[in-house]
């Protein structure tokens, strides 16, 4: 088994899409699914933290890098927010957030060596713009922002349970 760098990156990611998405809800529904999302954050969180405990150390000047691609992305994000904002086009904010963080997954992947953040990241850049032509085509928030936020919570998590080999062992016990 592979010792797996940040193990526990992507089910938080998850989480906090999830809860972006499960806020586009309905009060009741919403409460319901942002607990089930909690629920499933918190399965991965244990299961990783028995497989690889706090993982592997980054590289030399890893951890640096590391922050800095998540200050900058947060500070993005939040300028891209504030901007679409003021200028009346506040529903695109959740598919610019997803768009952006597709970016900075591309840019993590070759810092991590993973591969599945580059599947994630173009996924995300993906789920961004069909999020945008959501966002310009209907009213509400459900679309651009629930559907969004949980389609990306999903996949975090997925992208976690391939990345630090979760589903290879249920696949194995599967087949025994």
């Amino acid at each position: 088994m592979r010792a797996t760098r940040v193990p526990y990156l992507e089910p938080i990611v998850g989480a906090a899409w999830w809860t972006v998405g499960a806020a586009a809800l309905d009060p009741g529904v919403g409460t319901v699914v942002l607990a089930a999302g909690l629920g499933v954050t918190g399965l991965l969180v244990m299961a990783l933290r028995t497989r690889h405990g706090s993982g592997e150390p980054l590289r030399r000047g890893g951890r640096g890098r590391f922050l800095r691609l998540l200050g900058v992305t947060a500070a993005l994000i939040a300028v891209a927010s504030t901007a679409l904002g003021q200028l009346s086009w506040g529903e695109l904010a959740v598919p610019v957030a997803a768009a952006l963080v597709g970016v900075a997954a591309l840019m993590l992947s070759s810092q991590l060596d993973e591969r599945s953040l580059l599947a994630l990241g173009g996924t995300l850049m993906v789920l961004g713009a069909l999020g945008a032509l959501l966002a310009l085509r209907s009213a509400g928030a459900l679309y651009p922002q629930g559907v969004v936020g949980l389609v990306a919570g999903g996949l975090f998590w997925l992208t976690s349970a391939h990345r630090t080999g979760l589903l290879a062992e249920v696949r194995y016990r599967a087949r025994r």
